[in-house]
């Protein structure tokens, strides 16, 4: 390995100690300074959105706005030059989130109004777990997320079924009380038929008839009946969950996070960590 190579090499490890890491002094003061970034850019979007500031201060929020973008923009591009594969960073829900951040600010040059979006750039402070070393909270985070992925097709066939649901009661009403109720077609008495399940009573629209409204109380009760249904089954994928506290460490290959305390490689690409 020649010169250049070890000392790119070096300087690339050191970029990801310093942007993926909270373990050291220049980590740490990198992270913090990034997340009150992120905070400042979300109030002047928001800021932006008062009509009252705006017409007062609106160049110099315009300013601000095209600032945290470019930083952000350098920012995210030093994130994918100092991982082995940034393909697998860029694919990450962080890799993502960052780039939805910056995203907005360019597009809103052709779709005027596009720079509100920028209020997503707040999911980035979800960082701030890493950055105060709060293992317990960055373990416990995961393992909802296990929880979440083991219980995905139970919860998917309950949505099904919910769905089958809404779709006939909502043709029922249909049939029971016409377009002389407001009922005019069968979407929007399955809108309806949703509203009513999910107990949101929005009001718009409601059945007239004796037998409608039969069909709307039980509806409404077995709103109510399934409701606790996703809830018992995350509770019961959570409950087989063995929890194991992980360390702040990510993986310079691919950036991933969430391995346990004595990892030696990454559970995710294998590299060494």
């Amino acid at each position: 390995m020649n010169t250049a190579t070890s000392d790119r090499r070096a300087w690339r490890n050191r970029l990801h100690e310093i942007i993926f890491e909270a373990d050291t002094p220049a980590g740490k003061l990198f992270d913090i300074v990034l997340i009150v970034s992120i905070l400042l850019s979300v109030i002047a979007v928001m800021l932006d959105s008062v009509e009252v500031v705006y017409q007062r201060y609106g160049q110099i929020l315009y300013a601000v706005e095209w600032f945290f973008t470019i930083l952000f923009t350098i920012e995210y591009i030093l994130r994918l030059v100092s991982v082995q594969r940034p393909i697998l960073y860029a694919t990450s829900f962080f890799g993502w989130t960052d780039l939805l951040a910056i995203l907005p600010t360019y597009i809103s040059l052709f779709v005027p109004g596009a720079q509100y979006l920028l209020v997503i750039r707040i999911l980035r402070v979800l960082r701030i777990f890493r950055v105060l070393k709060l293992v317990t909270y960055v373990g416990e985070a995961r393992f909802i997320m296990q929880a979440l992925r083991s219980s995905r097709r139970k919860i998917t066939v309950f949505l099904f079924a919910v769905l089958t649901i809404v779709v006939i009661c909502g043709s029922l009403i249909y049939l029971i009380e016409g377009e002389e109720n407001g009922f005019s077609s069968i979407p929007r008495s399955i809108y309806w038929a949703v509203v009513t399940l999910t107990t949101v009573g929005y009001g718009d629209i409601s059945p007239k008839t004796g037998f409608g409204q039969t069909v709307a109380a039980f509806i409404m009760i077995l709103g109510y009946s399934i409701i606790a249904v996703p809830t018992g089954i995350v509770s019961s994928e959570m409950s087989s969950h063995y929890h194991q506290k992980v360390s702040t460490q990510a993986c310079p290959n691919c950036s991933a996070e969430g391995h346990d305390l004595d990892a030696v490689y990454c559970k995710f690409c294998g590299t060494a960590l």
